[in-house]
């Protein structure tokens, strides 16, 4: 090995090894800061020039991550996910019904929009309902968390890593959906069940609820606006419309407003996490440059990765090690080389997904419950979400495999 490679497998491990801990002793960087760091290493050793850097950023995923914050932020600014939520929760008229309610809504919305971006939205009204009613807010969250992980498995704009492996497989949006919207409408039925097992007592009190739901303010216009864009945005992906240019052309509508300040939009939008992907574009570029033969990507055969099994539980333990988007980028040049690599992108973005279910650590959805419960003054504590999260996370594992294995 070269001296160049050398230092390029020590910038790979060092980088992977701080976005999965989340930060470098002694330092204030974060996950952004670390793979734009490593990024910047591989350029300065010369395992990469600038043109290549360029080039390994797939602008296709920052774009289209792009757009959907900016969808997602106008939906939240305007007050269309305060309304909606306010309308479904205020038709729950008992413990179980709420759960159900609150499951398939945040399921499904995670399937079509950034799952991270749900979370946001929908603990907060988790925790002031629950709050009105007297009733152990625990459940719900941990439902809410888990939910947004199953439902995202759905389609390329459920999570960030579904957006990776949709630009590099170059899955259409269709194919995408038929192979794995079952696994995640089961998903949210297990979450259900598991959820109402785990917490019985919570459950067996079964008075009538009447929550009031504070709304706040709602902009009608903007938010049938950005409803319109979303079905029309629905629409262009299932033709067939490049995800990409579909969702930055409907975010670039959505700023066309008088109503809306632009820098209440730009202050949604998750900048950092854009910049991490662009960071570990680089960094497994430079490593893929220097270190991987042509020996070493066949040796994925050689690992069994051709079967589908043990590619989605090699896929669940990279994620939990090293965090999803990672983990996808981990696999990217390996993929390609299997006997079926559009079933085996399946298998990783199914797996990588579900796989966050298992800890409270196991994705960014989970973190942003956890942080919007403390804030509220109810923590979500590692050991309850775990009760939940590891008999969730075995089922839907082996059902989703099942169903791809066939």
């Amino acid at each position: 090995m070269t001296l160049t490679g050398v230092a390029a497998l020590l910038i790979l491990v060092l980088t992977y090894a701080g976005v999965a801990v989340g930060r470098i002793p002694g330092l204030r960087l974060d996950r952004a800061g670390i793979a734009l760091l490593g990024g910047a290493a591989m350029i300065a050793v010369g395992a990469l020039s600038m043109e290549d850097a360029y080039r390994a950023i797939n602008f296709d995923t920052i774009t289209l991550l792009l757009g959907m914050m900016i969808v997602v932020a106008h939906l939240k600014v305007s007050g269309a996910f305060r309304a909606l939520g306010g309308f479904a929760i205020e038709h729950a008229h008992a413990p179980f019904m709420l759960l159900v309610i609150l499951t398939l809504l945040t399921g499904v919305l995670s399937a079509f929009l950034v799952n991270d971006a749900i979370c946001l939205v929908m603990a907060p009204i988790v925790v002031h309902v629950t709050r009105v009613i007297n009733r152990n807010p625990i459940p719900y969250l941990i439902a809410t968390a888990t939910a947004s992980n199953c439902g995202s498995v759905a389609t390329i704009t459920g999570n960030p890593q579904n957006m990776v492996i949709g630009a590099l497989s170059g899955i259409s949006y269709p194919a995408f959906s038929a192979a794995l919207a079952p696994v995640a409408l089961f998903g949210l039925v297990v979450v259900i069940v598991i959820v109402r097992m785990v917490y019985r007592a919570e459950f067996a009190r079964t008075a009538e609820l009447t929550p009031e739901v504070y709304r706040g303010r709602m902009l009608p216009g903007q938010v049938l606006k950005a409803v319109v864009v979303c079905i029309g945005l629905a629409i262009a992906f299932f033709a067939g419309v490049p995800v990409a240019k579909a969702a930055l052309i409907g975010g670039a509508i959505l700023l066309l407003t008088r109503a809306i300040k632009p820098a209440r939009i730009y202050r949604e939008i998750d900048g950092p996490l854009l910049f991490m992907f662009a960071g570990l574009f680089i960094v497994v570029a430079g490593a893929e440059k220097t270190l991987l033969t042509s020996d070493m990507i066949a040796s994925a055969k050689d690992l069994g990765l051709d079967h589908v099994w043990r590619l989605s539980g090699f896929t669940a333990v990279l994620s939990n090690i090293m965090s999803n988007v990672p983990a996808v980028l981990a696999l990217r040049p390996f993929i390609p080389g299997l006997e079926n690599p559009e079933r085996a992108w399946l298998v990783v973005a199914m797996s990588s997904t579900l796989a966050g279910n298992f800890t409270l650590l196991g994705s960014v959805a989970n973190l942003i419950v956890a942080e919007q419960a403390r804030r509220a003054g109810t923590p979500l504590s590692f050991g309850a979400f775990f009760k939940v999260g590891l008999p969730l996370t075995l089922v839907t594992l082996l059902a989703g495999t099942a169903w791809l294995a066939l």
